[in-house]
């Protein structure tokens, strides 16, 4: 279990619960959709944003996006982190069925994974932060490496992604935000080098 100032946001209960064997910090469940609607989360989200930061780690299928993006649209970038799992086929042990889209959520994750997930994100461990790199990697270093703007591109991208065990879904913003948590931009260049596209 590691220590982290910032809160973490999480779709569900049983997120929850997984994450609570995880870290020690306080996790706020958005209930799914009903953040859309649900004032006092998101004063409480906005209160815990403001005072520790936060960290959004939402499932990686359409629905968990479309919650993250909505947060995203009302915390300050300054204020937020955001971690992300990779998308695993399965179904969780509690459920009948897979979800939707085929692939486990936060609750379904293992807590090797998860641990990875938060630091890549940089939260911040023991007032440390665990960010590996300044800003060093930009959007026209992802053309110049082929993985935007290019014929290849998105291949390449789901390459790299899949090398990361980070989901399809992320945008550009998104995968610059976590590749430069992880990587100068040496380092990415020698990664994308071995890539056989």
């Amino acid at each position: 279990m590691i220590d982290i100032k910032e809160a973490v946001i999480v779709e569900g209960k049983y997120d929850k619960m997984r994450l609570k064997g995880v870290v020690n910090t306080t996790v706020i469940e958005t209930n799914g959709f009903r953040i859309f609607k649900d004032t006092q989360k998101i004063n409480l989200i906005r209160n815990l944003a403001e005072k520790q930061g936060i960290v959004i780690l939402t499932d990686s299928d359409g629905a968990g996006f479309v919650i993250r993006n909505y947060l995203k649209g009302i915390i300050p970038e300054s204020q937020m982190k955001n971690a992300y799992i990779p998308q695993i086929l399965g179904k969780e042990k509690r459920k009948e069925k897979p979800s939707k889209e085929g692939f486990l959520g936060v609750e379904g994750i293992d807590e090797q994974q998860l641990t990875k997930a938060l630091l890549n994100a940089g939260v911040t461990v023991s007032d440390i932060p665990c960010t590996a790199t300044e800003i060093s990697i930009t959007k026209t270093d992802l053309f110049n490496l082929k993985l935007s703007g290019h014929e290849n591109s998105k291949k390449l991208r789901d390459t790299l992604l899949n090398y990361l065990d980070l989901p399809t879904y992320l945008s550009t913003k998104a995968l610059l935000e976590i590749l430069n948590s992880l990587f100068t931009i040496e380092q990415l260049r020698d990664i994308i080098a071995t890539f056989e596209v």
